[in-house]
């Protein structure tokens, strides 16, 4: 084994002093798609197939590096935890799954003795990924199509869990007793491993197998990465029911920030030497951009969190070639850090890949070659590099490109994070205070007897064996499966008359139609004072909406598609529970001082946004289904007015539109 320290900064794209290789060591094992452990204590990595290699991120001494023999298979998966304050190391192969408590392995090589750890697993086959929770002292082994929890304590297997049918590529433990699973065919799965139930398995949500994820306590997400580079993040609240929040493809956002720092640096090179030839885009942007590893970024959390500002999730994402700064918040890439750019570093190009981020301090990156069998730690200032190429940014020109998605986080001022008062923030939905007394039963009609004189029944029922598929849910079913495909794109647009639906049996103009976001279902607001919502294959009799006392002007879905927003020229707003038909919330005209128009559920329908007048206005609200069998027209849904935006220029608001499917703060009017 060669290590070679090395303290000098590399110079690469002016960020000279932001970079450095700390150390570096040579294998005679290749070290690709190996997994790899790093902290801002430790780093721990295979040496020579079946050796354990502890460096110490600390200390740049050679005498630090300890070297722990114990297995007899190819080291394939490495993690490292702090228990009760000691820094404890995990090493899996196919024979072994072994613990090593640092501070002793360090305490018996300083004493001439052989470090020893403790064996937990054995023969569980080839290990992807372990998965720790010191503080119960949990392992979760992810071998082949299973994982296996192990007790570290009691040295011992707990449990057992297979669902996926592909590899599981890894497995983290979460709140509770849950532990969050993904795997090459494509589906992440949430488990109790203390019931060894299966709380939710997705879909195959990419072409491509799932290799990395990330899970955010904090802000309750789930990020996972692709083979193709696709950053996934899904909602872990309990009330979202693990739906996807958005998908950031990696390539496409760095080739548009590429594009921008290439064009910045060209314009800066022809300054000074106008003979300069462009450098062709494609050889810095590469097609292929496998996530090796996600790790939040600490520093620039912390440090870019200011007094008036939300906090904003940060990622530091490794890829084959890179190490890209992603915002979540916006979905887009604020840094690229090319490792082609810096000619003195050991390794450009990656296979395995751990980050450590710590606020405070400078990330460490740990890693491996792709084809080699060297590996590398670098020490970075990411937030000096992060500032270096956001004046870059700033140069080139800001503000010249509006984002859907907010580029800054949401000031604590913002109408988006206000509440409902305390007392309105959840309506008691308790039944009638008073319950009614006992009294005696009496029939008003015959009672059929029980049948205690009759020949008791033999035969209790004939099971219909030649039922039949009715036409119905034939056309049902394909119409179903036919609205979630894409539309071709070698075949034209319909031009063909398909069929007239009647809306009402006298004349009645239609003031406006508005799919579902599914498809499955159409809404259409008449002037006679009635909302209709037909299902997609225009079958059987519509749902009709009745309460307005005017011309319905303005409807539209919710983001979950259970509900319905609606105003009307009587100056009222309304929101529907479309499964029953029935009015959930009501605001009548003294809410408005004229008519409301454009009505919409907005932010996650968390608010309802419209216009009136020359006004916006947006509305937080609360819907409670409950109804009193006593107090049946008490109305306990609750809303009110946060924000009114005035347009001083304009006499009336004629059209409105704003994005529900995600977090955004744009709207237009």
């Amino acid at each position: 084994m060669k290590i070679m320290n090395n303290t000098s900064g590399f110079e690469g794209l002016g960020s000279s002093n932001m970079v450095f290789e700390v150390r570096s060591a040579a294998s005679t094992s290749p070290l690709s798609h190996v997994q790899l452990a790093c902290t801002h204590q430790f780093c721990a990595f295979p040496l020579n197939g079946n050796e354990l290699c502890i460096w110490s991120t600390a200390s740049l001494d050679d005498q630090q590096v300890l070297v722990l023999k114990g297995h007899h298979e190819p080291i394939t998966a490495v993690a490292l935890k702090i228990d009760r304050g000691q820094c404890v190391a995990y090493s899996a192969s196919q024979d072994y799954v072994i613990t090593w408590n640092l501070h002793e392995c360090t305490q018996a090589a300083q004493q001439g003795m052989f470090p020893r750890g403790c064996v937990i697993g054995t023969l569980l086959g080839t290990v992807q990924h372990l998965g720790v929770n010191a503080e119960r002292q949990l392992v979760a082994v992810c071998a082949s199509t299973r994982v296996c929890i192990l007790n570290t304590k009691q040295e011992e297997m707990l449990t057992e869990l297979v669902v996926h049918s592909a590899p599981v590529t890894a497995a983290e433990f979460w709140c509770n007793n849950h532990l969050i699973c993904i795997s090459e065919d494509r589906t992440f799965s949430v488990w109790d491993y203390h019931l060894q139930h299966l709380i939710y398995q997705s879909g195959i949500i990419s072409a491509f197998p799932l290799l990395k994820m990330y899970i955010d306590a904090e802000n309750m997400q789930l990020v996972t990465g692709c083979a193709d580079g696709m950053l996934r993040v899904f909602s872990l609240a309990k009330e979202h029911h693990f739906r996807s929040i958005c998908h950031i493809n990696l390539p496409k956002e760095k080739q548009k920030f590429c594009r921008i720092i290439h064009k910045t640096s060209q314009n800066g090179k022809r300054d000074n030497n106008p003979s300069l030839k462009d450098k062709n885009l494609e050889d810095i942007v590469d097609s292929g951009l496998p996530i090796l590893h996600i790790q939040k970024c600490s520093q620039l959390n912390k440090e870019l969190d200011m007094p008036l500002c939300g906090k904003v999730l940060r990622l530091i994402v490794g890829s084959s070639t890179d190490l890209l700064l992603v915002n979540i918040a916006n979905a887009e890439v604020e840094s690229v850090l090319h490792l082609e750019d810096y000619d003195n570093l050991s390794i450009q190009l990656a296979g395995s890949i751990s980050i450590s981020s710590q606020h405070g301090e400078k990330d460490k990156c740990l890693i491996a070659s792709m084809f080699g069998c060297k590996i590398s730690l670098i020490e970075i200032d990411t937030y000096a590099f992060f500032q270096h190429q956001r004046r870059g940014l700033h140069h080139f020109g800001s503000g010249t490109n509006l984002s859907i998605v907010s580029s800054d986080p949401l000031s604590l001022a913002s109408p988006l994070l206000s509440k409902l008062p305390k007392n309105q923030d959840k309506p008691k939905t308790t039944g009638p205070k008073s319950k009614l007394k006992d009294q005696p039963l009496v029939f008003h009609c015959k009672i059929k007897s029980s049948g205690y004189t009759t020949a008791p029944r033999m035969k209790m029922f004939s099971p219909k064996t030649n039922i039949k598929t009715s036409s119905l849910s034939k056309v049902k079913k394909e119409i179903s499966s036919g609205a979630r495909k894409e539309y071709p794109l070698d075949v034209e647009a319909p031009h063909i008359f398909h069929k007239q639906i009647t809306l009402s049996n006298k004349p009645t103009s239609a003031c406006g139609i508005q799919y579902s976001g599914d498809g499955m279902k159409l809404a259409c607001g008449l002037a006679d004072k009635s909302l209709l919502v037909f299902s997609s294959s225009f079958t059987g009799e519509p749902a009709v909406f009745t309460g307005h006392d005017g011309t319905v002007n303005g409807f539209g879905w919710s983001y979950d598609r259970n509900w319905l927003v609606s105003t009307a020229d009587d100056r009222t707003l309304r929101i529907w529970n479309v499964k029953n038909a029935s009015s959930a919330l009501v605001l009548e005209k003294e809410k408005f001082p004229g008519t409301a128009h454009f009505p919409q559920f907005y932010y996650m329908d968390k608010f309802i946004l419209l216009s009136c007048g020359a006004e916006i206005q947006l509305m937080r609200y609360y819907l409670d289904d409950f109804k009193d069998e006593i107090k049946r027209y008490k109305q306990n849904s609750v809303c009110k007015s946060v924000q009114t935006l005035s347009m001083e220029s304009a006499m009336e608001i004629t059209g409105l539109a704003a994005v529900n499917d995600f977090y955004s703060c744009i709207h237009i009017s």
